[in-house]
């Protein structure tokens, strides 16, 4: 499970983005891959570790939802990804 969202603001010189991914280590753990930054540059790298995958998806979900209220959003080219007609 992955996410990558945006926030910007021209006015305010804003262009983040926010990268969040879970994957499994070598070790038998989960992972939540957190990277951060402004657009174009290199960003922060956060990894942190889970018992099982439902702990970092969850965590995951969490951290999308604090990021959103925070004005970040899924760029609309970017869902064109997901097929969602099923």
């Amino acid at each position: 499970m992955q996410t990558y969202l945006e926030k910007r603001q021209p006015a305010q010189n804003v262009a983040r983005f926010y990268r969040m991914a879970v994957m499994p280590n070598l070790f038998g753990e989960w992972t939540l891959y957190r990277e951060w930054g402004r657009i174009g540059q290199g960003g922060q790298v956060r990894m942190d570790w889970f018992e099982d995958e439902n702990q970092a998806v969850a965590a995951l979900v969490t951290m999308e939802a604090s990021k959103r209220q925070r004005g970040y959003w899924v760029e609309p080219q970017q869902l064109a990804m997901f097929d969602l007609t099923g």
